[in-house]
């Protein structure tokens, strides 16, 4: 099943949140970092669809 918005928006949070934490392993930073970025672009690219939704929805509303 497909992750919400919320969901992905949710583990980036905790995915950046661990550079801060005692968990912080510097050889693991550059794999994670490159994991994040994907991240938030996917989450990026399903904001960008919700906001072409939104628009063909008032677009029907306007008519």
């Amino acid at each position: 099943m497909a992750k919400s918005i919320n969901e992905k928006i949710n583990e980036l949070k905790t995915g950046v949140e661990w550079f801060y934490s005692e968990d912080f392993k510097l050889e693991q930073a550059a794999e994670r970092y490159r994991d994040l970025t994907a991240l938030a672009k996917e989450i990026e690219h399903d904001l960008d669809g919700l906001k072409n939704e939104v628009k063909v929805i008032e677009e029907d509303f306007s008519k």
